[in-house]
C-alpha cells in the first residue's frame, strides 16, 4: 500500500529546466514503475537518466513509428535489470508501448518484464539481463552494419550507415565474455560501436572495491578502444560532447561516466541498497522532495516533456523518409544489389537457393559429417550471400571456412569468414547481434565439448526466437586421442533439454545436406548441428528412405527381415547410425524383423503428429533399442518401458576412435547380443 501524505499534490518547481524535467521524468516514472510492481532495480535509471537523456534526444537516429526501420541506430542496455529506464524511454519518445504498460510492470502477461525481452516489446533490441550478454550482442550488431556498409554502400549512396549504442554496468565489464568481445571489437576496429560504462562503483554486495579493482579505462585502452572519462553523470554538455568525439573516432568507444546509483534517493543513493529493491515509500517521497518533483500523481508526466520527448516520431519520420529516398534513388542505380538487400534485410531466402545443395553419392567408407558439412557449406556460400561467421580457432578442424569469402577483418569489411579467436562464449553472443540485427544467416563453430563455454547465448538465442546457427563438431568419443577431456558426453543432452533449441546429429553426408537445409529455413529458432570427426559411411539411398526424413526428426531408414509387424526397432542417431545398420543385418539373417530408424532431431520429432509417430514407432513394438554415444538421459521417451539404451553414462578413454568404441561396448557384436536379449 502506499504511504499516505499531507502534502499539497505540486507541480515541479518552476525554476527547473525542461531538460531538468525531461531528465527526472526518466527517473520517476522508472521509480513509480518499481514501486508499484515491489520488485526491480530503481539504481540504474535513476542513476543513468542523464547519460540516457542525452543519447536518446540528442543523437540515437530511430523512428519509434518503424522499430524495424534497417538504418536505425541500435541500443542496447547491456544491464537488463535497469529494464524500467529502456521500458520509460520507448514509452515517452511514442513507441507502440502505453503507460498502462508501464504500471504492470513485470506482472503477468504485461510488456514489460523484469528484463528486457526482444520479440516481445516494441523497440527492444536485444534479450539483456545475463551480465555481458548484451555487450557482446552489440559488438555484433556493429560487425553486422560493417560488413553490410561495405558490400551495399557505393561512394555516391550511402544507404548503411548506423551506430550501435549501449549502456554497461560494472557486472558487464567483470563477466567474462565481455572481456573476449572487446578484445574481438578492438582488434576489429569496430568504430561505430559507443558504449556508455554506467561507473557507479556498487555492485549488490558492496562496493566494487571487494572484487573489481582494476583501471578499466587503462585496459580497455590496451584492447585497442577509445577511452574516455565523464566526472559528473549529470552533465549532460560533458555526455553529449565525449559522445560526439566517441562518433569522430575510428576506434570502439567507452565513456566511462561516474554516476551515482539511485541518484537522489535520501539514505540509498550511492549504496548498494539502491541496486536491487524497491526503494519503499518514504525513500521514494524523499527523492522527489529533494529533486523537486510531485510526490501525486504517481506516474506523473508533464505535458511539456511528453510533447518535447515525442518530437522523436516527427524528428524518426523524417529520418526514416529521407533514407527511403536515398535507397530509391539506389535501387534506380544498383537494382539488384538493392534487390539482394532487401531480401536479405527481409529475412527471405534467394528463389532457387536449394539448387545448390549437394547430393552425396554412396560410399561405404564416407566421409565425416564435420567434412560434409564444410562441403554443403560450401555450396551455399555460392547461393546465400547473407551466411557469414567462423569459428573459436578451430576452422580447419569444423570445416567452416568459406573458400570464396574472405575474412571479415579491420581492413576487410567485405569479408565473411570471421576468425573468432579462442573466445567462445563471445563467438555466440556475437552470432545472435548478428541475429538480431537482421540480414544475415550467421552461424559460429567449435567443437561440441566446448558448447559448455557458450551455453548462455545458445539459451539466449532460443528464447529469443533467433536464427542462429551453432556448428559443433568432434561430436563424440570418435574424438579418439584427445581423451576425455575433449569428448563430449552429457552436452548432447543438455543441449537438447533447452526449449525451442533444435539439435540436428545427421548419420551421413546425405542427412547433413538436410540438417543445413533445416536451419537455413527455419530462421524462427536456433540450430545446433552435432557432427563427427570420423568418417562415415554414406547410405545407399536406393536401400534406404531419403535423407530428408530428417525434417521431421525420426524416420523409418528400412524393415529388414520378413515381412510383417517388425520384432525390434533400432534407434540411433549420428555415427552410431553406421553401428546398427549391420547390427540390423546381422539380426536379420538370424530370422528377426528389425525396423532402422534413424533419429537425428528429438526436437523434430516430437513436433509431429501422433499419427505420424506411432508410424515410426508402433506400440505393438515393444522391443527397442536406442545406441547413442552420449548419456542415456532422455532416451527413456522414445524406448519406453520396455526398451534399452546403450549409451555411455561415464567419461570416455584417450584412444583411437575404434579402439574407444570397441572399449567402451558401442560395437555391432554388442548392440546384436542386446537386441537378441530384448526379443527373448
Amino acid at each position: 500500500m502506499r504511504a499516505t501524505t499531507t502534502h499539497k499534490p505540486t507541480m515541479p518547481h518552476e525554476n527547473q529546466s525542461l531538460q531538468d524535467l525531461a531528465i527526472n521524468t526518466i527517473r520517476f516514472l522508472s521509480a513509480d514503475a518499481i514501486q508499484q510492481a515491489n520488485s526491480g532495480h530503481p539504481g540504474l535509471p535513476m542513476g543513468t537518466a542523464a547519460m540516457a537523456y542525452t543519447l536518446w534526444t540528442r543523437h540515437l537516429r530511430h523512428n519509434p513509428a518503424d522499430p524495424n526501420w534497417a538504418n536505425r541506430d541500435r541500443f542496447v542496455l547491456s544491464g537488463g535489470h535497469g529494464s524500467m529506464l529502456l521500458y520509460s524511454l520507448l514509452h515517452l519518445t511514442g513507441y507502440n508501448l502505453s503507460l498502462e504498460e508501464i504500471k504492470r510492470f513485470r506482472q503477468l502477461g504485461s510488456l514489460t518484464p523484469g528484463h528486457p525481452e526482444y520479440g516481445l516489446t516494441p523497440g527492444v533490441e536485444c534479450t539483456t539481463g545475463p551480465l555481458g550478454q548484451g555487450f557482446a550482442n552489440g559488438v555484433g550488431m556493429a560487425m553486422a552494419e560493417a560488413h553490410l556498409a561495405a558490400i551495399y554502400n557505393r561512394p555516391d549512396h550511402e544507404i548503411i550507415n548506423h551506430t550501435t549504442y549501449a549502456i554497461v554496468t560494472d557486472g558487464d565489464l567483470m563477466e567474462g565474455v565481455a572481456s573476449e568481445a572487446a578484445s574481438l571489437a578492438g582488434h576489429l576496429q569496430l568504430g561505430k560501436l559507443i558504449y556508455l560504462y554506467d561507473d557507479n562503483r556498487i555492485s549488490i554486495e558492496g562496493s566494487t572495491a571487494l572484487a573489481f579493482t582494476e583501471d578499466q579505462g587503462a585496459r580497455f585502452a590496451a584492447y585497442g578502444w577509445h577511452v574516455q572519462h565523464v566526472a559528473n553523470s549529470e552533465d549532460v554538455e560533458a555526455i553529449d560532447a565525449a559522445i560526439r568525439a566517441a562518433k569522430a573516432d575510428a576506434r570502439p568507444s567507452l565513456i566511462i561516466v561516474h554516476t551515482t546509483i539511485g541518484y537522489g534517493l535520501p539514505t540509498r543513493a550511492g549504496t548498494e541498497k539502491a541496486h536491487g529493491e524497491p526503494p519503499g515509500d518514504t525513500e521514494l517521497n524523499g527523492a522527489k522532495q529533494a529533486l523537486g518533483w510531485p510526490l501525486e500523481p504517481r506516474f506523473f508526466i508533464p505535458d511539456n516533456v511528453l510533447a518535447f520527448y515525442r518530437q522523436a516520431l516527427q524528428r524518426g519520420e523524417a529520418e526514416q523518409a529521407a533514407w527511403q529516398a536515398q535507397f530509391d534513388a539506389y535501387a534506380t542505380t544498383y537494382p539488384a544489389q538493392a534487390d539482394e538487400l532487401r531480401g536479405r534485410l527481409a529475412g527471405k531466402l534467394p528463389a532457387g537457393w536449394e539448387a545448390a545443395l549437394p547430393v552425396f553419392p554412396t560410399d561405404a567408407k564416407g566421409m565425416a559429417t564435420r567434412a560434409s558439412s564444410g562441403k554443403v557449406l560450401n555450396a551455399l556460400a555460392s547461393a546465400l550471400p547473407a551466411l557469414f561467421g567462423g569459428s573459436a580457432d578451430l576452422a580447419p578442424s569444423t570445416k567452416t571456412w568459406m573458400e570464396s569469402r574472405s575474412a571479415f577483418s579491420e581492413t576487410d569489411r567485405n569479408g565473411s569468414n570471421v576468425h573468432f579467436g579462442v573466445r567462445e562464449h563471445a563467438m555466440g553472443s556475437i552470432v545472435n547481434g548478428l541475429s538480431y540485427h537482421g540480414g544475415f544467416i550467421p552461424f559460429g563453430a567449435t567443437f561440441l565439448v566446448f558448447a559448455d563455454y557458450m551455453r548462455p547465448p545458445i539459451r539466449l538465442a532460443a528464447l529469443s526466437h533467433l536464427g542462429s546457427i551453432f556448428v559443433f563438431t568432434h561430436d563424440s568419443i570418435g574424438v579418439g586421442e584427445d581423451g576425455p577431456t575433449h569428448q563430449p558426453i552429457e552436452q548432447l543432452a543438455s543441449l537438447r533439454a533447452i526449449p525451442n533449441l533444435v539439435t540436428l546429429r545427421p548419420a551421413d553426408a546425405n542427412e547433413v545436406r538436410e540438417a543445413w537445409r533445416s536451419a537455413v529455413e527455419n530462421r524462427h529458432r536456433p540450430t545446433v548441428l552435432a557432427l563427427t570427426r570420423q568418417d562415415l559411411p554414406t547410405l545407399d539411398r536406393s536401400l534406404y528412405a531419403p535423407a530428408e526424413g530428417l525434417h521431421r526428426g525420426a524416420y523409418v531408414l528400412t524393415d529388414l527381415g520378413a515381412t510383417g509387424t517388425p520384432q525390434i526397432i533400432l534407434m540411433a542417431s549420428g555415427s552410431e547410425v553406421s553401428l546398427i545398420v549391420p547390427a540390423a543385418q546381422q539380426l536379420a539373417e538370424q530370422g528377426l524383423r528389425v525396423r532402422l530408424v534413424s533419429f537425428p532431431s528429438w526436437e523434430l520429432f516430437a513436433a509431429q503428429d501422433a499419427t505420424y509417430q506411432a508410424a515410426v514407432l508402433p506400440a505393438n513394438v515393444p522391443a527397442r533399442l536406442a545406441v547413442e554415444a552420449g548419456v542415456s538421459q532422455g532416451w527413456q521417451r522414445w524406448v519406453g518401458d520396455s526398451g534399452r539404451v546403450l549409451a555411455l553414462d561415464g567419461y570416455g578413454v584417450s584412444a583411437p576412435a575404434k579402439q574407444a568404441f570397441a572399449h567402451l561396448g558401442l560395437t555391432v557384436n554388442h548392440i546384436v547380443a542386446l537386441a537378441r536379449e530384448l526379443v527373448g
